[in-house]
């Protein structure tokens, strides 16, 4: 089966989309300021966006306190065309533990980062429903390291489960990873050097732990 290319079906979406008087809203899952930069740049420009920062995967607490201060602060330097807001979810790691037991020892990438996407992704469907969001999505999909594949699967099954509206996306094309570096630069972003949660940490700095 051939890989669907899921930034030229958001840009057909837009096009419908573009023009119409009434700017459509999205909820729009984060995990970090720098991962965001690109993305709410570009989309800012067709929605009105709310930034949802719903991370119960990242480790320790002190870490994810740090990214929530450099979202919002990225938030209010950014020049938008379309309005941009933050809401913060519960920053409960249970939650994240709990889905990933028993794949505690696989590598990144692999199950247990699925787990945790579709936990984040569910989590961001049901507040958007919540919300009457006519859209959510994710910024993880910029990472090269993100199954983008995967990503839209879980985000199109979600999307039938709670009714609302998926918005397909494979941000890291067109260079968007490239500009959200750029972006990271310009703004000053802390730029953390793992995915967020204790396993990556284990991963990329055994000696950290």
């Amino acid at each position: 089966m051939n890989k669907r290319n899921f930034q030229k079906e958001l840009d057909e979406l837009i096009q419908k989309l573009y023009g119409e008087k009434q700017v459509p809203t999205l909820l729009l899952h984060s995990c970090c300021a720098p991962c965001s930069s690109y993305v709410l740049e570009y989309l800012s420009e067709y929605f009105k966006i709310t930034v949802f920062y719903y991370n119960p995967n990242i480790y320790p607490a002190s870490e994810y306190h740090a990214r929530v201060q450099e979202q919002i602060r990225f938030i209010q330097e950014l020049p938008a065309r379309h309005p941009i807001d933050f809401t913060e979810g519960v920053y409960l790691p249970k939650a994240f533990y709990d889905c990933a037991r028993g794949m505690e020892q696989l590598p990144e990438g692999g199950e247990r980062c699925f787990a945790c996407y579709r936990l984040r992704l569910a989590e961001t469907a049901r507040a958007a429903r919540e919300r009457h969001c006519d859209y959510f999505a994710t910024t993880l999909s910029i990472s090269p390291l993100k199954n983008a594949q995967k990503l839209n699967e879980i985000g199109e099954e979600l999307s039938l489960e709670y009714h609302v509206n998926w918005l397909p996306g494979d941000f890291k094309k067109r260079n968007g990873y490239k500009r959200s570096t750029e972006l990271s630069r310009k703004y000053g972003l802390y730029r953390q050097d793992y995915c967020g949660c204790i396993f990556s940490l284990k991963e990329r700095h055994p000696d950290r732990l």
